[in-house]
């Protein structure tokens, strides 16, 4: 998938920082098999966390944890259906146990699917919401008592922009990705003060292809939806798609200690989608 230009800071390699922002802490990336999920774990990494990969992606995410290994750094893979309350609870047990700890909890698997209210089937309104929201909550709910005995930790939530403003023919996506953002908040209420951190990240558009729609489409019809991402990112002020290494840094910094007074917020990265409707001058 062709990158569009523009990113800048992408030469720095990939060992990791001894004394990094994340140093001695251990670290929960759900949909982490690819895409901003890897970008984000190998960031993590990088900056001295050890990392747990969590996917239903076997495949994806052994190569994600191998990759952080390569470069110095520390992490494994758990398989994770995070739809399922059980299958959370049993890798955010396992990632507590495997480094002892636990401090920070991204939890930025999802999925899409296109269709008004009345074309979307039950079936596919039931997993979205399970996946995108449901599977936030299950991850705060197992992960926050293992923060409170570190005494605190972060707890990033992988929203959208269209958890912000609504598109075409994302019914479900949308209402999954607003009720991220606000069970965000809720939670921040609840445990900032004991020192758990939770916000959330609201990416616009990003050069990944999120499940592999893309990919699973015939040659013809894959370049042309390609070519309309990639012409609607180029409405928004920037002009561009992000790369996931740019929503890595973003997720860095929410989960780092630099921002140590940042609570339920909601910050966008998203090439000002989110800030007005795109028009041309003519």
């Amino acid at each position: 998938m062709p990158h569009v230009s523009g990113v800048v800071n992408r030469g720095r390699g990939m060992g990791v920082v001894e004394h990094g922002r994340l140093a001695g802490k251990a670290a929960v990336v759900t949909g982490a098999a690819s895409g901003i999920g890897r970008a984000i774990a190998k960031r993590f990494a990088k900056e001295g966390a050890a990392v747990t990969v969590a996917d239903q992606d076997t495949g994806g995410g052994e190569e994600t944890a191998a990759q952080i290994r390569a470069a110095g750094g520390q992490a494994r893979f758990a398989a994770c259906d995070v739809a399922d309350a059980a299958s959370v609870a049993k890798m955010i047990d396992g990632a507590a146990a495997a480094y002892g700890r636990l401090n920070v909890l991204v939890s930025n698997a999802g999925i899409g699917t296109r269709g008004r209210a009345e074309e979307v089937s039950i079936e596919d309104w039931n997993r979205v919401i399970a996946v995108n929201l449901s599977g936030v909550f299950y991850g705060a709910k197992y992960a926050i008592p293992y923060l409170r005995r570190q005494g605190g930790g972060a707890i990033v939530n992988v929203s959208s922009a269209y958890g912000i403003v609504a598109a075409p023919e994302t019914a479900a996506y949308c209402a999954s990705k607003g009720g991220v953002i606000m069970l965000t908040r809720q939670l921040a209420v609840d445990y900032s003060a004991e020192g758990i951190r939770v916000n959330a990240l609201c990416p616009g558009f990003v050069d990944t292809d999120m499940g592999g729609r893309r990919a699973a489409l015939p040659s013809p019809q894959r370049e042309i939806a390609q070519a309309n991402r990639e012409a609607n990112a180029a409405l928004q002020p920037i002009g561009r798609q992000a790369h996931p290494d740019e929503i890595a840094a973003a997720a860095l910094y929410l989960a780092s200690d630099e921002a140590s007074f940042v609570v339920g917020a909601t910050l966008s990265v998203d090439g000002g989608e989110t800030i007005g409707h795109p028009y041309r001058l003519t």
